[in-house]
């Protein structure tokens, strides 16, 4: 049933715009079941083809999903609407361990950073204006010396606004609505709700603290899967991290699939003290992304992109007939982040360490299982997130239920420990057991 709210339209646009537009205003739920196409178009006098071509609109914006015979639904994260985030809101007196915000203590002062770009503007007046460089040298030349010191493959560098930008564009590159994406589950929730919303189709991959299983891997790549996101540390929700012998098995598992195209997130340089193990350069397509936000504060938009010349030259090149460029005053505030040792990846990357381990050993005593090998979040299972998120609140503390990150994994839900206190380790994890009980036989992967 749809309630008081009725569909309408006679052409698939309208038809389709009335379901988004109820979808965005709550008059379609989450999970709600969708009139079947017949029987619809009786209703609405039109031929049931139209309605046909509206709910392949909606499915290919990421709003609807459709089960065979069980019929169309709306998504339980609704893309390309604001009722697409599953948050919980913090009440007063409630800690926050949601957000997935860095510390803000470990993040530069940006003072001197911006003022040293605007005395660079001032010097070179013309390189502020329309017709210039997109990206800053200076800054193509540190982040392409960064890349080779990890093993990056050789590549031109690009400045995009944040790794989610650079993902988007990449893969609107090289794929069209209806394709696959193997994804990790659990997973970036962005992430998730992005592919949708392009048209594509999310094909999960589970993931373990070495980052997402070989196995899994081939077996999505090998029903058709046209592209492949890996994050090579600080995964989120997890903390997963891709090691020297995970790399070698995905890389052995690429190299069966050289069309596929291969996206690495890097989002945790800066803040981790793992080496990095690229993938990249097993298959013809191929992008590396490098987002200052965790290191140097999420309002700086920067993010690195290299990968093969094809692709890097199609983002950017759609990138110069819409933004233009990624502000150049940013990109020469990062440079002089970069070149000044603004932070010391080591001290950071140690200091979310400590807290992370605190809080893991501090729940393995009380018989809950956890996971954070790197990055800001502990990854706790549980066998009803509703519940125990629920019971956390009413306990003080603010979590993710981890449905906002999952597609067939078993449930869980995040803690965010980058504002954690050593005082508080013990609370929260008296908490966490009370909320969630022993999970000692539970597995995130």
């Amino acid at each position: 049933m749809l309630g008081e709210y009725r569909i309408e339209g006679r052409r698939a646009s309208d038809i389709a715009a009335s379901v988004e537009r109820a979808v965005g205003t709550g008059g379609l739920e989450p999970g709600q079941l969708l009139p079947p196409m017949r029987e619809l178009a009786e209703r609405l006098g039109v031929n049931p083809n139209t309605v046909a071509a509206a709910y392949r609109t909606l499915r290919e914006r990421g709003i609807i999903e459709t089960a065979g015979r069980r019929g169309s639904r709306v998504r339980s994260r609704p893309a390309s609407t604001a009722r697409g985030s599953i948050r919980v809101e913090a009440p007063p007196g409630v800690r926050d361990l949601s957000e997935g915000n860095p510390d803000p203590a470990l993040l530069p002062p940006l003072e001197e950073a911006l003022a040293a770009a605007a005395r660079e503007n001032r010097r070179s007046p013309s390189q502020g204006l329309y017709g210039g460089a997109t990206v800053v040298p200076e800054f193509a030349r540190l982040a392409r010396a960064a890349l080779d010191a990890d093993g990056v493959p050789d590549g031109p560098v690009a400045a995009t606004s944040g790794s989610l930008d650079a993902i988007e564009r990449v893969l609107a590159a090289h794929l069209r609505p209806g394709d696959t994406v193997a994804v990790e589950d659990p997973g970036w929730g962005n992430l998730l709700d992005l592919v949708p919303a392009l048209g594509l189709r999310p094909v999960p991959v589970r993931v373990d603290d070495d980052g997402p299983l070989p196995g899994e891997a081939a077996r999505a790549l090998g029903s058709g899967a046209r592209a492949l996101i890996v994050t090579d540390r600080a995964q989120n929700p997890t903390g997963a991290a891709v090691g020297a012998a995970r790399a070698r098995e995905l890389r052995t598992v690429l190299a069966r699939f050289p069309q596929v195209l291969l996206i690495e997130d890097d989002h945790g340089h800066g803040i981790v003290d793992l080496p990095l193990h690229p993938l990249a350069g097993v298959t013809d397509s191929w992008a590396f992304v490098r987002s200052t936000a965790k290191a140097y504060g999420p309002d700086l938009r920067v993010a690195v992109l290299t990968g093969d010349r094809i692709t890097v030259d199609r983002v950017t090149g759609r990138q110069f007939v819409g933004p233009g460029w990624v502000s150049r005053l940013l990109q020469r505030a990062v440079v002089h982040l970069w070149a000044t040792e603004a932070v010391d990846p080591r001290a950071v990357a140690a200091s979310y360490a400590r807290r992370r381990d605190a809080l893991i050993e501090a729940l393995a005593g009380r018989g809950i299982e956890a996971h954070g090998r790197s990055g800001l979040n502990v990854w706790v299972p549980v066998p009803d997130e509703t519940g125990a998120v629920a019971r956390l609140l009413h306990a003080g503390w603010a979590v993710v239920p981890g449905a906002r990150f999952r597609l067939a994994s078993p449930p869980g839900v995040r803690l965010t420990v980058s504002g954690l206190s050593p005082d508080e380790i013990g609370r929260v994890a008296d908490a966490v057991a009370a909320a969630a009980g022993p999970t000692r036989a539970r597995s995130y992967g």
